[in-house]
């Protein structure tokens, strides 16, 4: 092989190691773990070409990260890839719930729209709020 071929190689095979590196990085390390705990509103199974569970859970406190000086309920939405963990949730809508999830530093579309993904349910248990009374 020539001078000029084993530079070219050289040059093509750093440039696929530096992106493969970054990829991994990007979509595989786990950037972060740990648990919320939370009303869960709601699970579903979505997507045009990849099929995702998508859920999204409404934490206790308040959220006024905005300028404009309103209270919003914090929202934590996620991705689920086990199935078994998925049907579930999707059978504690409306419960209170604790989740282990991992949060990468971006999303692929075979694993969900969120770059946190629930791994496994810690605890599920009743909501206890009373229910609204109609008055007459």
């Amino acid at each position: 092989m020539t001078t000029k071929g084993k530079v070219i190689t050289s040059l093509v095979s750093i440039v696929i190691l530096v992106f493969a590196g970054w990829f991994f990085f990007k979509f595989y390390f786990v950037f972060g773990e740990g648990v919320k705990s939370g009303e869960l509103n709601y699970l579903v199974y979505k997507g045009y070409v990849f099929k995702t569970y998508e859920g999204k859970m409404i934490q206790t406190g308040y959220n006024s990260k905005n300028s404009s000086n309103t209270i919003q309920s914090n929202e934590f939405q996620f991705s689920v890839e086990d199935k078994a963990v998925a049907d579930s949730l999707m059978r504690s809508t409306s419960q209170i719930v604790e989740l282990h999830y991992k949060e990468y530093l971006g999303a692929l579309p075979w694993r969900g729209v969120s770059k946190f993904v629930v791994d496994s349910i810690i605890t599920i248990k009743p909501n206890t709020v009373m229910p609204a009374v109609p008055i007459f």
